[in-house]
């Protein structure tokens, strides 16, 4: 619609602009023929003569520019032409003259007429009066009018024929320019058709339709294919999560089952007997309490994803005594495995920002899996400081160490490492998935890292808003990772 608009701005435009440059054109003629006339009349003292020198001039003149040339006398008769010298038929013939002006044209003006039939057809005329100055009388009169006049015909030819080519280029321009649309929209199309198509996938359940990605595109449909790609990750990874979860639970407890039912079957079917029936009761029970474990978890685990519990996250409280009863908790377990506890907390409390029970669950499932962990006589330690506005809680400890590969996965559900299998046959593979939930649900990180037989986790906890100046220095913990780790 702009386009043609345009184009028809231009049109018309364009004509007037045509129209006016020939009238400019025009009278400039009309002008140089005036002083020619101007200065044969004083040449000759009276009326501009029909002399044959004179009609030659006017002739050459009207083959140079394409126009008529005649002048008329005050009285509307036309002395000379621009016609052939002999053969001219307009030599003689009157003008309609009114007031020493002719009616159909004013002078120095452009307008189309045919002169009252002087024409047999509409021209584009333009007049000029031949002005003298009398030095006797002085006051200047006028002894004769020049004529010039353009046919319309002809003018409107050149433009009707500059209109075609005109109309050829704009076709043609258009013809580009819907071509250039077309390409570019099914370009902008095409991703988001795929986004489509691959929407439809995910409906029918298979996640890993993806929308391809140009590596050079930055624009928005750019970015919108990017995020979307992203998602269809996110939900590729959310299946494939909730499928090995399925597996997994599935695993984990069809294990104890079939030992309790085989058991217990072999109890009463008498296959077990008396004397060894105390033996497998026992393994009855510790199975049934691996049962109860595992649900236990479960449900704790969906608690905390529902986020029951934790409407709290932004009450103080003291981490550095949240530490000390922790350990105070572990006291047996570290005497039975003979382990040094290496304590770095400072003296003076650290106040944080969190749900204090969930928070008791993060250090109770990291020592417990620390103290597990470690070789017997080893150095298990824990430590907490200050950074900015973070406190970081590390628990370290010696023992076997985690592989790379392994070490980000061991947040997962259900994950277990190779040597933790044989070491740990009763836990469920969930301690540290609740951890990281926990954390998660608080904005907070948590980092691992495992090298040469040393172990450690570190996770980060608001500090409270401080309302004036604390003379507390930060502490800096060399081994333990670094906020830019986490």
């Amino acid at each position: 619609m702009c386009f043609i608009v345009l184009a028809v701005a231009f049109v018309v435009m364009g004509r007037s602009s045509l129209v006016n440059e020939k009238s400019d054109n025009m009278n400039e003629t009309a002008k140089e023929i005036v002083q020619t006339a101007e200065i044969r009349y004083i040449e000759f003292g009276d009326i501009i003569m029909p002399d044959l020198d004179w009609r030659m001039s006017l002739s050459q003149i009207s083959k140079i520019t394409g126009y008529h040339i005649f002048v008329t006398d005050v009285q509307g008769y036309v002395i000379n032409c621009s016609d052939s010298p002999y053969t001219c038929p307009h030599i003689g013939t009157k003008l309609s003259i009114e007031s020493s002006t002719p009616p159909q044209v004013s002078a120095g003006v452009c307008r189309i007429s045919d002169l009252g039939g002087f024409y047999k057809t509409k021209n584009y005329v333009t007049l000029m009066p031949v002005n003298i100055y009398d030095i006797r009388r002085a006051e200047t009169y006028t002894v004769a009018y020049v004529f010039v006049a353009a046919e319309v015909s002809r003018l409107l030819d050149s433009w009707e024929t500059f209109l075609a080519m005109f109309a050829l280029t704009a076709a043609l321009i258009m013809l580009v320019a819907v071509l250039m649309a077309y390409i570019t929209s099914k370009q902008q199309s095409k991703p988001i058709n795929e986004m489509a198509s691959a929407a439809l996938q995910f409906a029918r359940g298979d996640f890993s339709v993806r929308v391809t990605e140009e590596p050079f595109r930055r624009d928005e449909i750019g970015a919108l294919t990017a995020a979307f790609n992203a998602m269809a990750n996110t939900l590729e990874r959310s299946e494939q999560l909730r499928s090995e979860f399925i597996a997994n639970i599935s695993h984990e407890l069809k294990t104890p089952m079939t030992t309790i039912s085989g058991f217990a079957d072999g109890i009463l079917d008498g296959t077990i007997p008396p004397e060894s029936q105390s033996r497998y009761l026992q393994t009855i029970s510790d199975e049934t309490k691996r049962l109860s474990r595992l649900l236990r978890s479960m449900l704790e685990l969906s608690r905390i994803q529902s986020g029951a519990g934790l409407e709290l996250l932004n009450r103080e409280f003291d981490i550095t005594e949240t530490l000390r009863q922790s350990l105070i908790t572990f006291e047996g377990k570290i005497n039975e495995r003979g382990l040094d506890v290496d304590i770095q907390i400072p003296e003076n409390s650290i106040a944080v920002l969190g749900d204090e029970d969930s928070i008791m669950q993060v250090v109770y499932n990291l020592l417990d899996n620390a103290i597990k962990f470690s070789h017997r006589g080893s150095l298990l330690g824990i430590s907490l400081w200050r950074q900015g506005n973070k406190a970081y809680v590390s628990v370290k400890n010696e023992g076997e160490t985690i592989p790379p590969e392994e070490q980000a996965l061991v947040f997962d559900r259900f994950h277990k490492t190779d040597y933790s299998r044989s070491l740990d046959r009763d836990g469920v593979g969930l301690g540290l998935y609740i951890v990281k939930t926990i954390l998660n649900n608080h904005g907070e990180d948590i980092a691992v890292n495992s090298r040469d037989g040393i172990t450690e986790f570190v996770f980060t906890l608001a500090l409270k808003p401080q309302t004036g100046r604390h003379s507390q220095a930060q502490r800096q913990q060399p081994q333990a990772a670094e906020p830019e780790d986490l």
